[in-house]
């Protein structure tokens, strides 16, 4: 039998358990689904690829200290991250101290 992982994914938002940005389908994602960064905020400037192709603004730290738009997790080390899934989010940055929804 093989295990419903898409349906436990869509009922973890209403559960509260991981913001609905989550919940979307990464093979349908369209940039301007979620809001631009805005890098004057932030102080670091790097991007990754993730496993699905896309490009992935680093986790960042702001000028101010706080969350910028677009941003998913806020990292041990202070800094913001804008990972698209919960695996590996702030790897390298003390972990995730909160997620962001």
């Amino acid at each position: 039998m093989k295990f419903p992982f898409k349906a436990l994914l869509a009922l973890l938002p209403a559960l509260g358990l991981i913001p609905p940005a989550y919940a979307l389908d990464p093979t349908t994602y369209q940039p301007g689904q979620y809001q631009q960064l805005d890098e004057g905020q932030l102080l670091e400037h790097k991007h990754y690829t993730n496993k699905e192709g896309k490009s992935v603004h680093s986790p960042a730290h702001t000028r101010n200290g706080e969350a910028p738009p677009g941003a998913s997790a806020k990292c041990g080390d202070g800094s913001y991250s804008f990972s698209l899934h919960h695996r590996g989010t702030c790897s390298h940055h003390g972990g995730v101290v909160s997620w962001l929804g």
